[in-house]
C-alpha cells in the first residue's frame, strides 16, 4: 500500500488525490514490484470502498486473480469482472478464512484500510509492504488504525526510489 510520510493512506473523507499527484513523479513503467507480487497471489480480499475506487481506474490491475469484496451493502460488480470478483458479507477475518479453507490458497493479498486493520487485529497477516510517499497530509486514515496490541515487525527489505518514494517490507512477528 502507499502511505504519506505521516502514515495516512487517504484523507479523512477517503480522498486519495494526493497520491495521484505524487504518482506523476514516478518513473514511467515503475510498478514498485506489484506485477511480480500479484503473480504470487492466489486470492485478493478487499474492502468495498477500495474496490469502488479501483473499478474507477482506467485499467483493472488484478488481471484474473480471484477477488472477494468485503461488504455489508449490496454491491454492483461490473459484468466484465463477474468471473473473478465476488462479494462477501462475512463479518470476521477468522470466519472468512474458515470459508476459504480447503481451496488450495497459499498467498492472500489483503487491501483496503478497514480490511487491513481487521486482518492485522486478527493476527492473520504475515508480511506487510508500505511504500512511503514524500508528502505530509496532516490528518487522514491510517491502514493500521487503533490495533488491540502492538505488532512487532522484522525488517526484510527497503527500496529507495530516485523520485523519493521509499518501500519497506516487514514480516510480522507472531
Amino acid at each position: 500500500m502507499g502511505a504519506s510520510l505521516d502514515g495516512f493512506i487517504a484523507r479523512e473523507n477517503g480522498d486519495i488525490s494526493w497520491l495521484d499527484d505524487a504518482n506523476k513523479k514516478v518513473t514511467h513503467g515503475e510498478d514498485f514490484g506489484f506485477n511480480s507480487f500479484l503473480e504470487s497471489v492466489d486470492q485478493i480480499i478487499m474492502g468495498r470502498k477500495t474496490f469502488e475506487a479501483v473499478i474507477s481506474f482506467d485499467q483493472w490491475p488484478y488481471k484474473d486473480t480471484r477477488l472477494i469484496v468485503l461488504t455489508s451493502k449490496n454491491l454492483q460488480i461490473p459484468e466484465k469482472l463477474n468471473k473473478t470478483v465476488t462479494a462477501s458479507n462475512i463479518s470476521s477475518p477468522e470466519q472468512l478464512f474458515k470459508e476459504l479453507d480447503g481451496q488450495s490458497i497459499n498467498h492472500i493479498y489483503v487491501d483496503g484500510g478497514i480490511a487491513i486493520h481487521d486482518f492485522l487485529s486478527a493476527g492473520l497477516v504475515d508480511e506487510i509492504t508500505v511504500t512511503i510517499v514524500p508528502i505530509l497530509i496532516g490528518k487522514g486514515k491510517s491502514f493500521s488504525g487503533l490495533l488491540p496490541k502492538d505488532l512487532s515487525l522484522q525488517h526484510l527489505k527497503t527500496i529507495v526510489y530516485d523520485f523519493g518514494f521509499v518501500q519497506n517490507k516487514c514480516k510480522i512477528n507472531k
